[in-house]
C-alpha cells in the first residue's frame, strides 16, 4: 500500500490541539511537509516543535490566523506558499459552534458559523488549488462530524453547517475529479479533544448530572464502549491523503465506533 508522502505539501487546520494536530504528526511520519494553521501562536509552536521529521529535506512551518478573518487568511496562505511548495493535501479543520438548539441560536451565530466553516473552505480552497493542479495531485479531506448523517440533539447551528460543508464537498468532488483531485470527509464521533470537554461541560450545565453519569449515557450510544483517541482519527485523515485513497472520492467516513447507525 502506497502511504508515501515524501515530497507533499499539508496545510492543516486546527493544527495546535485535537484532532487537527493529531493529524499533521501523522502527516509527518508519512513523509510530508506539515504547514500548521490556527490562531493561538503560543499553541502553534509548541504543535510545530512536536511534528516528527522522517528524512533530510523535511521541513514545517506555522501560520498563525483567525479563520473568520477572510482577507488575512487568504494573505498568508498566499505568502506561505509563493515559492515553489505548493499546498497538495488540505485537511479542512476547525472547532465547532457553541451548543443549544437550532430555534434559540441567533441570526449571528448562524453568520458566525458560516463564516467560520463553509466560507473560511471556500478561501483555502481557491488559495491552494491552483498548487493542487499544477503539481498533479491534490487532497482535500475535512473534519466535520457525524451529524450530517444524524443530528446530533442540542447542537444545532453545528448540525446546519456540518451539513452545508458536506455538500459543498460532494460538489466540489464532482468538479475537480476530472483534474486527480479528490475530496472527502472524515466524520468523528466522540473524541477526546477539547471540543469534547466542552460539550460534556455543556451538558452538566443543562442537565444537572454528573459528567461520569453523561460519559455513560454517551458511550452507550457506541459499540466499541470507548470514546476515540485523536490519533485513530488521524489515521483514516491520512489515509484518505496518500497515493493509496486516490479513487476515494466524494465519501463521508464515519469514524465512531459505530455510533452512527445510518448507512
Amino acid at each position: 500500500m502506497d502511504l508515501d508522502l515524501s515530497g507533499k505539501h499539508a496545510l492543516v487546520c486546527g493544527g495546535s490541539q485535537g484532532i487537527g494536530r493529531a493529524a499533521a504528526i501523522e502527516l509527518a511520519r508519512l513523509g510530508a511537509d506539515i504547514t500548521l494553521l490556527a490562531r493561538s501562536r503560543e499553541a502553534l509552536d509548541a504543535a510545530l516543535a512536536a511534528l516528527p521529521v522522517v528524512h533530510a529535506n523535511q521541513q514545517h512551518a506555522s501560520i498563525a490566523v483567525d479563520m473568520r478573518d477572510h482577507a488575512a487568511l487568504r494573505a498568508r496562505i498566499e505568502a506561505a506558499i509563493a515559492a515553489p511548495d505548493p499546498v497538495q493535501i488540505l485537511v479542512n479543520n476547525t472547532g465547532g459552534p457553541p451548543g443549544g438548539a437550532a430555534r434559540d441560536a441567533t441570526v449571528e451565530a448562524y453568520v458566525s458559523a458560516f463564516e467560520q466553516h463553509l466560507l473560511a473552505n471556500q478561501v483555502l480552497l481557491q488559495t491552494v488549488l491552483p498548487g493542487m493542479r499544477a503539481s498533479g495531485y491534490g487532497r482535500i479531506v475535512n473534519v466535520i462530524s457525524t451529524s450530517v448523517k444524524e443530528p446530533i440533539r442540542n447542537l444545532g447551528v453545528s448540525n446546519t453547517i456540518r451539513g452545508a460543508v458536506a455538500s459543498w464537498a460532494k460538489t466540489l468532488a464532482t468538479e475537480l475529479g476530472p483534474h486527480g483531485i479528490t475530496v472527502n470527509n472524515v466524520l468523528p464521533g466522540y473524541t477526546k479533544t477539547q471540543r469534547l470537554d466542552q460539550i460534556l461541560d455543556e451538558r452538566t450545565r443543562t442537565t444537572g448530572k454528573s459528567t461520569d453519569d453523561i460519559s455513560k449515557a454517551m458511550l452507550a450510544s457506541v459499540p466499541l464502549g470507548r470514546f476515540a483517541e485523536a490519533s485513530e482519527v488521524a489515521a483514516v485523515i491520512a489515509f484518505l491523503a496518500s497515493p493509496a485513497a486516490g479513487y476515494v472520492n466524494g465519501v463521508n467516513v464515519p469514524v465512531d465506533g459505530g455510533r452512527t447507525l445510518s448507512l
